[in-house]
């Protein structure tokens, strides 16, 4: 028996539908026999396209608002693909030296695909003549820990390589990459060495191993390309989505919870690994029974919009989402076993379409001044080429390059790289190699998609400085403590047993939520306010409150001594625990105040900014003039000692 969400399913179910793969890839070309291997073409074919990878940018990577900028501050525009294979194409069955046994009969051997039928450099200049700016490089957990080398004929067309284990390629290929002025992303794809995506053991970032031991091993990759600072990118783990017995979650606090798990190794790696990495979080792939009349969707980023992620260092939040033509919001991707009656991608008109994708994803970058306001990257899309006939498919694809075109979104193209024999085989990757090293291309002057990645890859979108944007960040102490601080989480617990939040350095507290314990911050209007030396004080009591100072008459008053702002706040269960107080420099923070009551409905001024930061609870905001001083709550019988009031004082 399986349980889902309070019901059950037979075994029969379990066996016939959720062993099936939830997004299954289309059906791969027959595999072709194996062929010897020979010295590859030295001339590759000619692109239409004028568009390069510019090796100009410096590094590292931040955001500001919904753009990913370089050091300069100028717009770097992710124009990716995905170099699969070293996180493995195996199908999971049958020999894994069989072609036959592997995704579309593509065998990567552990390593990149394409590395055993053509120079590494001549597949880089490939990347670069389609106008490719950035790689994903997918790898597995167990990739890091293989001590086996490569066969030989996995590397046959790169000789320099043979005897390595597969993390060496892999460092090799990532030398190169960043070599010839590409950006790589590095991406945890799956645990095991096999090829994704269904009910496989990889379903989950701790389906397969603990969730200690993929922190650890996140941290063993930033580490170990810190000093490569072309290495701009931690994407955390690909496509979370159900095993047989449960669904993943964003934030009920379980160690199901992808929420948790992505917000606490980010972290991790931002303070104890590398500070330059951007840090990607995709959403979640899927959840529930993919059959009609039981619950199933793809939530996608859909929960960002009420739980969104502060990282210790603002600017360095990057959120992903996946699309294919046969996956749909609430289909799996499954013909025959697993499909349901739900409408796939390629089923909706152009404007159901962009409405759809707006409502899953795009709404985090269209939507300005929020708490989860960030840039997406459309990590994986993708499409058959020659052999694609489907006039559905076909217009999906081009529908969604409008997309991708209208909204200047970051995309990765999945994938570049695949194998062809007589132009022939599984066709989605936009470079092709034969057994004999001969390279077919998206601008051969045969392949429909051509005119379509053209027009994506030569609009530049939004180019140039991008100038430094308002944070608003939430906290979410929901289960533990949420301080995005890094001087307070380098400093003793302030308030040991107690439930912490903390805004990040440069933020200050502006907003709370009557119940559930969430927090709103913001650098709006003062920018920078703690002073440069520290100092903070952690409140309880009613010790700062002055003579005739009353502003909450008959409630507990915590309150900031002067020169002060609240930062961050603890509580126990429900209430409200402490009030945690910055020092600001002298003359920056004003004395007069005004009392915002959230107790029995919502207090955040007209058009207030941050988003909804509490759904579904009462909230007070201070405004963007001003800064909270203050939180008050009430003991008496029936209360639950949650905040009631904030005081909110003017800035300098």
């Amino acid at each position: 028996m399986v349980t889902v969400r309070g019901s059950f399913v037979g075994a029969a179910l379990t066996a016939a539908l959720l062993l099936a793969p939830l997004t299954p890839v289309p059906a791969a070309a027959a595999p072709q026999e194996s062929a010897p291997r020979s010295a590859p073409s030295s001339e590759p074919a000619t692109p239409v396209t004028t568009a390069t990878a510019a090796a100009d940018w410096t590094a590292p990577l931040s955001t500001r608002g919904r753009w990913i900028v370089d050091a300069d501050g100028d717009r770097f525009k992710l124009r990716s693909g995905n170099w699969h294979g070293a996180s493995g194409t195996w199908n999971g069955s049958g020999s894994v030296d069989e072609d036959a046994n592997h995704h579309a009969g593509e065998n990567s051997g552990r390593t990149p695909l394409g590395l055993d039928r053509a120079p590494m450099a001549e597949i880089i200049a490939g990347f670069q003549e389609i106008g490719i700016n950035s790689i994903r490089l997918p790898f597995s957990n167990e990739m890091i820990h293989d001590g086996v080398p490569v066969k030989d004929d996995a590397v046959a067309a790169n000789p320099s390589l043979r005897g390595m284990t597969p993390l060496q390629v892999y460092d090799a290929v990532v030398r190169e990459l960043t070599a010839a002025g590409l950006a790589v992303i590095l991406n945890n794809h799956t645990n095991t060495t096999r090829w994704c995506c269904g009910v496989d053991g990889n379903e989950r970032w701790n389906a397969s191993r603990s969730a200690a031991a993929w922190e650890d091993d996140w941290l063993f990759m930033a580490r170990r390309y810190k000093d490569n600072k072309r290495v701009v990118g931690a994407d955390l783990y690909n496509e979370v989505r159900r095993n047989i017995g449960d669904d993943p979650n964003w934030g009920l606090g379980d160690d199901h919870d992808w929420f948790a798990a992505s917000q606490r190794v980010g972290d991790r790696i931002l303070t104890e690994a590398n500070a330059d990495l951007l840090v990607i979080v995709e959403g979640i792939n899927w959840t529930g029974i993919p059959i009609d009349g039981f619950a199933h969707e793809r939530p996608t980023l859909e929960p960002v919009r009420r739980l969104s992620h502060t990282l210790v260092d603002s600017g360095k939040l990057v959120y992903s989402a996946h699309f294919y033509d046969y996956t749909g919001p609430n289909h799996s991707g499954a013909t025959g076993t697993g499909e349901t009656t739900d409408p796939r991608y390629r089923d909706f008109s152009p404007a159901e379409l962009t409405a759809v994708l707006d409502r899953q994803a795009f709404f985090v970058t269209a939507e300005q001044d929020q708490h989860f306001t960030a840039p997406v990257w459309i990590s994986e899309f993708g499409v058959g080429g020659r052999e694609e006939t489907g006039a559905k498919q076909r217009a999906w694809f081009e529908n969604f390059v409008d997309q991708l075109i209208r909204t200047d979104a970051d995309f990765a193209y999945w994938p570049l790289v695949g194998w062809h024999e007589n132009r022939r085989g599984n066709g989605w990757a936009l470079l092709h190699w034969d057994s004999s090293g001969s390279r077919m291309g998206v601008y051969d002057g045969d392949d429909w998609r051509a005119a379509a990645w053209t027009r994506l890859v030569e609009n530049p979108g939004r180019t140039g400085r991008i100038a430094p944007v308002t944070e608003w960040s939430m906290l979410s102490p929901d289960h533990g403590d949420f301080v995005a601080s890094r001087r307070m989480r380098a400093l003793p617990d302030w308030d040991s047993g107690a439930r912490k939040a903390a805004c990040p350095d440069g933020q200050r507290l502006l907003g709370l939520g009557h119940t559930g314990n969430r927090g709103l911050c913001s650098d709006v209007t003062a920018g920078l306010l703690w002073a440069p030396a520290g100092g903070h004080e952690v409140v309880r009591d009613e010790r700062h409150v002055p003579p005739g100072g009353d502003w909450a008459s008959g409630y507990t008053k915590l309150q900031c001594p002067d020169g002060h702002f609240l930062t961050g706040y603890s509580v126990r269960g429900s209430a409200v625990s402490a009030a945690l107080c910055a020092a600001a420099p002298a003359g920056r923070l004003g004395t007069a105040g005004r009392t915002v009551w959230f107790d029995r409905g919502d207090d955040r001024g007209q058009n207030p900014k941050g988003g909804d930061f509490a759904s579904g609870h009462y909230k007070g905001q201070c405004a963007t003039d001003e800064y909270a001083a203050g939180i008050a709550y009430t003991g008496r019988v029936g209360s639950a000692r949650t905040p009631d009031a904030l005081y909110c004082r003017k800035l300098l």
